[in-house]
């Protein structure tokens, strides 16, 4: 047996069992940083570091001061706020305390975030600030089990010290209960099992109500070793941290952080990430797809807007900048080195003078690899920056299998591909192609919901994912689809949407979000959303300055643009597969209206209902078979 293989298998029975080890060998090395907002409002954030030892201290506050709240094992304490230093530190406490987190979204309505807290049966909600705090006011009547809600900003707050108490209030309660029971929190975490539950994650619901996913403390514990076993993060490194912690991808960043002992600086700030990569400068970061498409649509637009010459020469460094990750990539794997032809690698370098430099620098500079997942990456989108010195490992999991079940293999990573599976996870494609899996990421089971869990889990550990894909001879795993999300037209032929969808993105600039469709219909069809910021660029060369989005998606000469790059698409697809009619739409989807999960994935059904009108006028005429 390997001593990689050993360390897994003789893993701790918690994180929380991590955390202690962790502060106990480096108290002193910087753990976090996290931004505070300059106090006039206006100016740069000042950035502030924790060490191991300072989280450690307000942990260990926070964890008694749950305990004196009268938080037994295994009870639920709900977690609703966005990505911040506090959110890791209230999690930690949850876990020390042998409590077990119940994630909520920020953005979640009141309705769903009360639906979460019975369901959960939460005695204790942690929330962000007074709207979150109002949520939990509104339903109180119908939330029997809520005892108390800490506030983290308590701004505009009032705290009763009861029902509602600040986060500083319960971790002094926590620093005056530990003056009495100095071992208090260590004799909790001792008394941890692995199989204790740790979190409960509710799915976004992509499809009607969400499901609870009930996550034991030896997932993490097994996620946080088998993550520092890949080699692909070190103790030197710098993780730029925006992911919402609500969602499992985000959740699993911590573990491993905490195994590995490098630094985190966290903001979960979308609109800041441009401002924070120079000043953090990380060496590895996790982002979703919408995120890459955003920056290759962002620099390809400021190209077009620097006039003909430029765009030509970006288009020119894109090209050359696929064709090399191609080259390398394909080379490595047949000859153990990312070596391209001398005429290639020439062009490269002048391509990476000209273009490449720029985009590493807006990353930060220090930034050896970025970690996608929750989405599938448009191929092209990927190997355009892997030929600029953005490596994106594309990874996959699910909610369900504590997020990391396959991540590619440092400098042997291949786009396309989700990579490898993590040490200790197996797998095997069933006969209808779908992706199985079986190791000790996967769930105990949907909380409360025994006859969802034998829908998915099998008695002898094999997960159903509902996810279609192949495995290569050597191991790497390729997602070509949702099972429930497969397209068959009326005239029999299947279509993986999100391989087309994913095209277009590749080939279409302009484009936020595409929606194909075309099941039991005699041909394929299109809902696509613009980019606000890219296409109000375009408008104002064409004639359309100063005008509404709305007004500007509606005008001939955006439908006839559009025309064009969905001709391209079609040019490299199967005649089935082709998108015949499209319409634009009137505004880009969000979180807001439903239509996107908080990762930003597409909830098809909200979207196909929402626009029936648009989807049954473009077949109308048509002669569906």
């Amino acid at each position: 047996m390997s001593d990689t293989q050993t360390q897994i298998e003789n893993r701790p029975p918690s994180v929380a069992t991590l955390f202690l080890e962790r502060v106990e060998r480096t108290p002193d090395a910087e753990a976090y940083r996290y931004p505070v907002p300059a106090a006039s409002g206006a100016g740069p954030d000042d950035w502030k570091s924790l060490s191991w030892g300072q989280a450690a201290e307000r942990v260990y506050a926070i964890a008694a001061g749950l305990v004196d709240l009268g938080v037994a094992s295994e009870e639920r304490v709900a977690l609703a706020s966005a990505t911040r230093v506090e959110w890791i530190l209230a999690d930690l406490g949850v876990m020390c305390a042998g409590a077990a987190t119940t994630t909520v979204y920020p953005q979640t309505n009141a309705e769903e975030s009360a639906f979460i807290l019975s369901d959960s049966e939460s005695r204790v909600l942690i929330a962000e600030d007074a709207a979150q705090l109002a949520k939990a006011v509104e339903r109180r009547a119908d939330l029997p089990n809520l005892r108390h809600v800490v506030v983290i900003d308590a701004t505009g707050v009032e705290s009763d010290g009861d029902f509602v108490l600040t986060l500083a209030e319960l971790e002094a309660r926590g620093k005056g209960y530990l003056e009495k029971h100095p071992e208090a929190v260590k004799e909790r975490v001792a008394a941890i099992t692995a199989t204790q539950l740790a979190t409960l994650i509710y799915t976004s619901g992509t499809t009607g109500r969400p499901k609870g996913v009930r996550l034991p403390h030896d997932n993490w514990s097994y996620m946080a070793k088998a993550i520092a076993a890949t080699g692909l993060v070190t103790q030197a490194d710098v993780q730029y941290l925006w992911l919402p912690l609500a969602h499992v991808f985000g959740k699993v960043l911590t573990s491993g952080q905490i195994e590995v002992g490098h630094v985190t600086a966290v903001d979960g700030r979308v609109d800041k990430i441009i401002e924070n990569l120079p000043v953090v400068q990380p060496t590895y970061m996790a982002a979703v797809p919408r995120i890459f498409e955003k920056v290759y649509n962002g620099v390809a637009a400021k190209a077009r807007a620097g006039g003909g010459a430029k765009y030509k020469i970006f288009q020119w460094a894109a090209g050359v900048a696929r064709e090399y990750a191609k080259a390398t990539q394909d080379n490595f794997r047949r000859t153990g080195t990312a070596t391209a032809p001398f005429g290639l690698t020439a062009k490269h370098k002048v391509a990476d003078a000209l273009v490449y430099a720029k985009i590493r620098e807006a990353f930060g500079g220090n930034l050896r690899a970025c970690i996608s997942g929750s989405a599938a990456l448009a191929p092209e989108i990927g190997y355009f920056f892997a030929g600029a010195g953005i490596h994106i490992l594309e990874g996959y999991g699910l909610t369900e299998t504590s997020a990391a079940s396959f991540v590619n293999p440092g400098e042997a990573y291949r786009t396309g591909t989700v990579g490898k599976p993590l040490p200790g996870t197996e797998v095997r494609i069933a006969d209808d192609g779908e992706i199985l899996l079986r190791g000790p990421g996967i769930m105990e089971g949907y909380h409360g919901l025994p006859e969802k869990t034998t829908e998915v889990l099998e008695s002898d550990g094999w997960f159903h994912t509902g996810d279609i894909g192949e495995l290569s001879a050597d191991g790497y795993l390729r997602i070509t689809d949702r099972k429930k999300d497969l397209i068959k037209t009326s005239g029999g032929k299947y279509i993986a949407p999100a391989e087309v969808e994913g095209q277009f993105k590749a080939v279409c600039p302009f484009v936020s979000n595409i929606l194909v469709h075309g099941a039991d219909r005699n041909f394929c069809t299109a809902l696509i959303a613009l980019d606000e910021p890219t296409l109000l660029g375009w408008a104002a060369e064409h004639g359309l300055g100063g005008k509404p989005y709305a007004e500007i998606v509606a005008a001939p000469q955006t439908v006839a643009m559009v025309q064009g790059y969905v001709d391209r698409l079609n040019e490299g697809l199967q005649r089935w597969q082709t998108i015949k009619k499209f319409r634009l739409l009137p505004r880009d989807l969000d979180i807001e209206h439903g239509e996107l999960t908080p990762s930003l994935k597409l909830k098809r059904p909200v979207v196909e209902r929402e626009y029936k009108g648009l989807i049954e006028e473009m077949y109308a005429g048509s002669r569906e078979s």
